[in-house]
């Protein structure tokens, strides 16, 4: 099968504790459990929780290592960015929030003018962004 646009994206990342991650994700954005497994101390093993929308053609993998932990080390930069493509919900914001996300402010003033930034649990941020995004 070729690489192209019907190809799936997985999105990995290490996480330093998934429950945390996943009330952010799952709770606050709205995101499903795809998947997750666990690795019940079994050494090299780890555990996984992917995130996504069933019907989306990517999805978020957070991995811990309890016997070799990864400490994220996020930039403010790096961004996953949700196009909303209308006013982002203040009671999504708030939701988020309360989960475990903090607003910030970008170093971009683009994401300053069109959306909303929030740092999850794990420091990655999330821009939610008024605007609609098409590569066709």
């Amino acid at each position: 099968m070729p690489v192209n646009g019907h190809s799936h994206i997985r999105i990995a990342r290490p996480s330093r504790d998934l429950a945390t991650a996943e009330r952010f994700w799952v709770d606050g954005l709205g995101l499903s459990v795809l998947y997750r497994a666990e690795s019940h101390g079994v050494p090299g093993e780890h555990d996984l929780l992917m995130v996504g929308w069933p019907d989306a053609s990517w999805h978020l993998e957070l991995v811990y290592e309890a016997e070799s932990p990864v400490d994220p080390h996020p930039t403010e930069e790096d961004l996953l960015v949700v196009y909303v493509d209308g006013e982002v919900p203040g009671e999504l914001v708030a939701r988020l929030e309360e989960h475990g996300g903090r607003r910030v402010t970008s170093p971009n003033p683009y994401w300053n003018e069109w959306g909303v930034t929030l740092e999850d649990p794990d420091a990655y941020r999330l821009v939610l962004c008024t605007r609609a995004w098409s590569n066709s």
